[in-house]
């Protein structure tokens, strides 16, 4: 199976994110990850990667808790920025309040909503996902 590339972490959970990692690597997932603390820098530095033309994520795992600038905020500011490369975005989050499941939903490049803690078997799926996209 195809290995992710580029995969990106918003999260301000530093124990989520030290797990996830481990999981990343456990399940084989991708080459190299960016984490971000929140969405503001998320989006700061996506944005300078964008108009600097280097490499983008091809994956977004993205919390919806978090403080400055928390995961729907992200996603409002993220989509009007104009970019080539899809990136699909998956919501991890500790949060089973079926409206917030609905949001998720709403937009486009979202194509998950999954529930903490994340587990091997499920980022082996969202590889096969990604595969299937991108033939």
């Amino acid at each position: 199976m195809k290995k992710i590339d580029l995969a990106c972490i918003v999260d301000d959970d530093p124990i989520f994110v030290f797990g996830i990692k481990k999981v990343m690597e456990l399940a084989n997932f991708c080459n190299g990850f960016l984490v971000f603390k929140n969405g503001r820098e998320a989006l700061d530095k996506l944005k300078a990667i964008i108009s600097s033309g280097e490499k983008l994520p091809d994956i977004l795992l993205l919390d919806l808790n978090m403080p400055i600038l928390d995961g729907w905020q992200f996603l409002e500011e993220f989509t009007k920025i104009p970019c080539s490369k899809k990136i699909t975005i998956y919501i991890v989050t500790s949060s089973v309040d079926p409206q917030d499941v609905a949001k998720a939903k709403s937009y486009e490049l979202v194509s998950d909503y999954i529930v903490k803690p994340i587990s091997v078997k499920r980022l082996k799926e969202i590889l096969k996902e990604f595969e299937t996209s991108q033939s």
